[in-house]
């Protein structure tokens, strides 16, 4: 026969338990589908939205609603919560922030936007596909500043980006360059770099940061898209990037003080020292599975997968704990954890909560 046929992911084995997982709750929210949307989590409230614009605060302890609401629009990034506040953007860039589920304002946005908004400090800010950034008065919906980049690529890359607090500075993702800025202003800090471009098309030199973002003190990992991952090592007038390496993936990364950890494009997973990058170990028994950015919860790395598993395995080597099932429609998004409790949401909209036996 002509050609060749599509990989599949080998046979995952029989599950041997080694660490004891329950689902503990359920709930619903809207489909997702054409937009990766975050999931928010403070202290016990979980924060989602759907791609068609409904969203949902759940309490992490119970599965019970906090508050519910529906935009009647699609949404292209989203949510961005300090508990109270909540924001999205619409695809038809708009900026809307809610106040306990109520809309309390909305602003039209110059640009596209993959990112969730950061509601910090009385603001909101927004990194733009055009990697712009953002400032408004989260009380009034005021614009307060905007730092433009001069000089955009020709593609955008339709992924979350890198948009974090970091003590007092605001740390962005701008193409291949980690920056701060001065959250009152806007002014630069400091830029430093973790990818270049490379090659002779437009797609080939497609550079851009990719949550999730792991932040312990003053150290900040992330990676690059199909470029590189690596470390920077922030103080507030300044930064240096501590070590980059180059890396297949297109998921954010997680960690603790000791290592960080990612996975590839080929269903790799990787863990690397945090204070130089030296490789610790790396599995192979997830292969050719499209994963989420990994979550780092107690022993385990927690990652989900295209086929709706979500994968338990040892921080300390990789070997695998256990694995649970959610629903066939796969991850929307990376795994969060509130009060105690894993929670996943699926295409479908399933939203699952699960805690150690």
């Amino acid at each position: 026969m002509w050609g060749g046929s599509k990989a599949v992911a080998p046979d995952l084995g029989e599950n041997i338990p080694v660490l004891g997982v329950r689902q503990a709750w359920s709930s619903k929210v809207g489909a997702s589908s054409g937009a990766a949307l975050d999931v928010r989590v403070q202290d016990y409230r979980v924060t989602i939205a759907s791609s068609e614009g409904g969203l949902v605060a759940i309490d992490a302890r119970t599965g019970g609603d906090l508050w519910r609401a529906s935009l009647g629009e699609p949404l292209s990034a989203g949510v961005g919560s300090d508990a109270r506040y909540t924001a999205v953007v619409s695809r038809s860039n708009a900026l809307i922030v809610l106040d306990q589920g109520k809309e309390a304002w909305r602003q039209s946005l110059a640009s596209q936007v993959f990112t969730a908004p950061l509601v910090a400090g009385g603001r909101v800010f927004v990194l733009a596909a055009d990697r712009s950034v953002s400032a408004f008065d989260l009380n009034t919906g005021r614009k307060l500043w905007n730092q433009a980049r001069s000089g955009g690529e020709a593609l955008v890359l339709r992924q979350g980006g890198v948009i974090a607090a970091v003590g007092d500075t605001l740390v962005v993702g701008m193409s291949g360059r980690l920056v701060g800025l001065n959250p009152d202003t806007g002014t630069v800090r400091w830029e430093v770099p973790l990818a270049s471009p490379r090659g002779i098309n437009d797609v080939e030199r497609l550079v851009e940061l990719v949550g999730r973002v792991s932040r312990v003190g003053d150290s900040v990992c992330v990676r690059a898209f199909q470029a590189s991952v690596g470390c920077v090592n922030v103080v507030r007038d300044r930064a240096n990037v501590v070590w980059s390496l180059q890396a297949s993936g297109s998921e954010g990364v997680h960690g603790d003080s000791e290592a960080i950890y990612g996975t590839e494009s080929n269903g790799h997973v990787i863990a690397w020292r945090r204070d130089d990058g030296t490789r610790l170990w790396s599995s192979d028994r997830l292969r050719l599975r499209k994963l989420t950015a990994p979550l780092v919860l107690g022993r385990s790395v927690v990652l989900g997968d295209e086929s709706g598993w979500i994968h338990f395995l040892s921080r300390a080597d990789g070997a695998p704990l256990n694995r649970v099932m959610t629903d066939s429609s796969g991850m929307v998004a990376a795994p969060v954890v509130a009060a105690d409790t894993l929670v996943v949401v699926t295409r479908s909209g399933g939203v699952y909560g699960f805690r150690p036996d």
